[in-house]
């Protein structure tokens, strides 16, 4: 199917589409990352396990998952605008209601809410923005957005821990519920008057090609296998790493949810968008552009989780975050944008929910684990085992550029 060419207009509202997103995910970010940097008080406050508090990652992720290709399927036959004002309206309240917790079990029923709600946002958001923008466009733009993810998580997790020391908790998801509720109306309005013409339409595309078909597409159900990979050692530091430098270095909250995202975090940003540019201008040379800067991803970023978890000193630790933050970015921007090359385009929201759900189910895992094995393999160990299966899943994904690709690039077309 032919993509609509951007008129200069279209270019400047596709632009503007991503701006009034990011900050709808930025909230998502902030909203679902506060919590990991409250781990100390939610101990003592209401009387959690490490178990417990690996579950508030784990269940948000599993429920995620099975949300993502839901929605991802309501994305491609309903209104992708109405769904992300509808989810960040439910998530907000999910948020301030969380700030009225009593329980463990309280707390973890919540965390289950909003991954439902949270799970409309992403499938539909991504498919937006590729949709506005043609693919010589598309890997920065959807680096552009994603940007809001790390923005997010520096936020929400320096906020949580910040409101946390002065035994806040509860204030900071307060807080964070309102802003979602107050930014609503602004994101319903421009949504509303968003020109959609250039985003495919053909619904029937949609009804034949259901994700059990996608998985059909060899390259496709290779990112499918790769991709959980990388965010089971993105969750793990998600969800470990400020609790980890907590008790290694004895940082209060607040300092050590600055160390786990700030180095990590700003350098992917700068990963993101360079990796977003680099493949774009790499794409007039191959189609595989994309498929390529993550294989270098998951190869660089193996050393760095290694040398974050056995890091001898707080400088060293920052060094290795801030070196896997950088390499990391390469893949976050690309991963759906490679997808949609293989995949047809009017089932690109479709594409997303199953990418993300096959992420979000080993990321929970990532998070309960770190729970479970916190006392007797340690994070350490962890991450010198996820760093081993990077550099697997690096190697196959190597092997299946060469000998998949080319067809279904072509298929796809």
């Amino acid at each position: 199917m032919s993509e609509v060419l951007p008129t200069p207009n279209s270019t400047r509202r596709a632009t503007w589409l991503v701006g009034i997103m990011w900050f709808a995910y930025f909230l998502n970010y902030c909203d679902r990352q506060a919590v990991f940097s409250m781990f100390p008080s939610l101990k003592r406050d209401l009387g959690m396990t490490d178990r417990q508090l690996g579950l508030t990652g784990a269940i948000f992720l599993w429920v995620y998952a099975v949300g993502c290709p839901i929605a991802g399927q309501f994305a491609d036959r309903s209104s992708k605008r109405l769904l992300v004002v509808l989810s960040l309206v439910v998530w907000s309240i999910v948020t301030v209601a969380t700030g009225l917790a009593d329980s463990a079990f309280t707390m973890l029923a919540l965390r289950a809410a909003m991954g439902v709600s949270e799970s409309l946002f992403m499938p539909t958001a991504i498919a937006l923005t590729a949709s506005a923008h043609p693919p010589p466009l598309r890997s920065r733009a959807i680096a552009a957005l994603t940007t809001a993810q790390i923005a997010g998580t520096v936020a929400g997790s320096w906020f949580g821990g910040w409101m946390a020391d002065r035994g806040q908790w509860r204030g900071a998801f307060y807080l964070l519920g309102v802003v979602g509720l107050l930014y609503a109306p602004l994101y319903f309005h421009f949504l509303r008057t968003f020109d959609q013409r250039s985003a495919p339409t053909n619904s029937l595309g949609a009804e034949r090609l259901s994700p059990a078909k996608l998985l059909r597409v060899r390259t496709f159900l290779l990112l499918c296998v790769v991709f959980p990979v990388f965010v089971f050692g993105l969750w793990l530091l998600y969800g470990w790493l400020p609790t980890f430098l907590h008790d290694k270095f004895a940082l209060n909250q607040s300092d050590a949810a600055f160390n786990a995202t700030l180095f990590l975090q700003a350098t992917t940003a700068v990963g993101l968008l360079g990796g977003g540019i680099l493949a774009d201008r790499l794409y007039r040379h191959t189609a595989a552009s994309r498929l390529w800067l993550m294989t270098a991803s998951l190869v660089l970023c193996a050393p760095c989780l290694h040398g974050l978890g056995s890091g001898d000193t707080l400088f060293a630790t920052r060094v290795s975050a801030a070196a896997f933050g950088l390499f990391s970015g390469l893949l976050m921007g690309n991963i759906f944008p490679a997808a949609f090359e293989v995949v047809p385009a009017d089932v690109r929201a479709s594409a997303v929910g199953v990418l993300n759900f096959c992420g979000a189910v080993m990321s929970g895992f990532a998070a309960l684990f770190g729970g479970v094995w916190k006392q007797s393999l340690g994070i350490d160990t962890l991450l010198t085992m996820t760093a081993a299966a990077y550099l697997a899943a690096g190697i196959i994904l190597m092997i299946g550029i060469r000998k998949w690709f080319p067809s279904d690039f072509a298929a796809a077309r």
